[in-house]
């Protein structure tokens, strides 16, 4: 059966934003001390918690920075398959 996302790219880009922000502070960081740490620019940072928009390479070193690496580790880990071509097609 086919499931059906009704979230934009976007709001789920949002909701994970929100997400990391509320663990930054969790932390103590400001968004000035989390660049430090991690590398990436101050701007980047702001602009990922008030718009969701980051790279793949810069979300990384927030959570390596913010001590979630398991979190982007195991990311499509567990991935069930939705039907029987599926199976077959990973074998190929």
């Amino acid at each position: 059966m086919q499931s059906y996302e009704w979230e934009t790219a976007e709001e789920i880009n949002q909701q994970l934003a929100f997400r990391l922000k509320r663990i930054r502070k969790r932390r103590g960081f400001t968004q000035q001390t989390l660049s430090e740490m991690s590398g990436v620019s101050y701007g980047s940072i702001k602009r990922f918690e008030t718009s969701g928009q980051i790279s793949l390479l810069s979300l990384t070193k927030l959570a390596i920075a913010l001590g979630c690496t398991d979190e982007i580790r195991h990311m499509f880990t567990d991935v069930p398959y939705r039907n029987i071509e599926e199976v077959i097609h990973e074998r190929r």
